[in-house]
């Protein structure tokens, strides 16, 4: 609507400039051609009447003294020029001034003459002013061209300029009260308008699929807003239902997965240990003199495969269960620190660009993600490897902390990289999978990410980023 009043004055006010000049421009011309008739009338009188011979050589005679009459008469500077061009009398008061006049331009002479009235209107602008000038033939009584009239005109635009002013100042009076007007509906309008669409704008922003979404209930609105509201409600409800079944269904599919790596991992120390029963059971030997040390060398078999059962049924308690918080003031530099001092290996080095991060989170779960990472850093360079790098560094960055490990190890293969957090994905000869799973858990209950970077045969950076909890 602003823009609409805007364009709207614009256009009235060039319209009516326009339209100002170009009756302007019409009133001059028409002024021009009246005064020239009547000068031109004049002149015919005066060359019916004269005693002089009527030829051009005359003219100047014939108009010595009448020329001044006629500027008199008619307000209007006077110039007779000879059929060539040259100047022959100026209404002008020296002579003088008549010589310094220059000659009529050979274009204007072949236009005057061309032209069906043997008549022509130059116009010239100086110093922004236009300035009109008419050429017409002079004729004796029997239409014989005795020299040309040229009369000099100096429009007074005065009175169509005061007229235009007084018209654009009324004309911006009322678009100036228009235009108000127009922000002040085009606001209550908008405001109208967009306050259904600012309470649905910020339910769409709110609207997750992993969480209860609200539906949106407005009393009173348009018809094609009642027509949005409706489609987003039934949005939300088909979005529930669909989160619903697919959350039931990965959980379905998690506990398969789970029940089939759980029973790979038990079935490989059952086989040993029942082959080792079997195996007893053919060669046992009441009398045999070193039964005693058969009978240990079997239970320590026996305990060996029960104690891997034991630790693969912890692995896979730890992973099912979300560790319990206990969160409590620590400083994140002195805790990695403090964690880092477990290992042996020298090549370990630590960073960090602060003294102290201070947050709130579970130290115990901390220890375990840092553990975790040096760990599996450790692993990852080979043992016959010269030169080994482990740097673990730990810096403040946007409300964050980030905590990065980085090795010069044989790095991860491009084909792993999408699969390093799988539960029971491992690269290793030995241990189920687990580590990555578990940390990624921890990290991702605490709100925050884990990334890394790895380039075959250079080394892997892994990098966890926690929100910083104040208080």
């Amino acid at each position: 609507m602003i823009v609409l009043t805007l364009i709207s004055s614009v256009l009235m006010a060039s319209l009516s400039i326009y339209q100002f000049k170009t009756a302007a421009k019409e009133y001059h011309e028409e002024r021009l051609e009246r005064r020239e008739t009547a000068v031109k009338e004049h002149i015919n009188y005066i060359l019916s009447t004269t005693t002089y011979p009527l030829t051009s050589e005359n003219l100047s005679l014939i108009f010595k003294d009448e020329i001044y009459k006629l500027a008199d008469i008619h307000s209007l500077a006077i110039n007779i020029y000879s059929l060539d061009g040259k100047l022959l009398k100026s209404s002008k008061a020296s002579f003088t001034v008549d010589t310094i006049l220059p000659p009529i331009p050979n274009y204007i002479l072949k236009l005057v003459q061309s032209s069906m009235d043997k008549r022509y209107v130059d116009v010239q602008s100086i110093d922004g002013l236009k300035f009109r000038s008419s050429y017409a033939q002079i004729k004796d009584t029997k239409f014989k061209p005795l020299g040309i009239l040229n009369l000099p005109y100096i429009p007074d635009d005065g009175f169509y300029e005061k007229e235009l002013r007084n018209f654009l100042i009324s004309l911006g009076q009322v678009y100036s009260i228009m235009l108000i007007v127009a922000i002040f509906l085009a606001y209550f309008l908008s405001s109208y308008i967009t306050k259904f669409l600012k309470s649905i704008t910020d339910k769409i922003t709110e609207t997750r699929f992993n969480q209860k979404n609200e539906k949106i209930e407005l009393e009173e609105s348009s018809k094609e807003i009642a027509l949005l509201v409706h489609a987003y409600n039934s949005m939300v409800e088909e979005l529930e239902e669909s989160a619903s079944k697919l959350a039931q269904s990965e959980r379905e599919q998690a506990w398969r997965e789970m029940a089939k790596q759980v029973a790979h991992e038990i079935k490989n120390p059952l086989t040993p240990m029942r082959l080792t029963v079997q195996s007893f059971q053919r060669k046992f030997d009441p009398n045999d003199p070193e039964v005693k040390q058969k009978m240990t060398d079997y239970s320590n078999t026996l305990i060996q495969q029960i104690d891997t059962m034991s630790s693969v049924a912890s692995a896979f308690s730890n992973f099912a269960s979300m560790p319990a918080q206990q969160n409590e003031t620590l400083n994140v530099v002195d805790v990695v620190q403090l964690t880092l001092d477990i290992f042996n290996e020298e090549y370990i080095q630590f960073k960090s660009e602060a003294k102290e991060i201070i947050t709130i989170m579970d130290r115990t779960q901390l220890i375990r993600i840092v553990t975790n990472l040096v760990k599996n850093a450790i692993q990852a360079i080979p043992e016959n490897q010269e030169f080994k790098s482990i740097v673990v560094s730990v810096k403040e960055e946007e409300n964050k902390v980030q905590i990065s490990v980085q090795d010069n190890g044989t790095g991860i293969e491009s084909d792993n990289g999408s699969r390093i957090f799988e539960p029971k994905f491992t690269t290793k000869n030995s241990g189920m999978g687990l580590g990555l799973g578990i940390i990624k858990n921890i990290i991702e209950n605490y709100n925050g990410t884990i990334t890394f970077e790895t380039a075959s045969g250079k080394g892997t950076v892994f990098c966890v980023f926690l929100p910083i909890i104040r208080m």
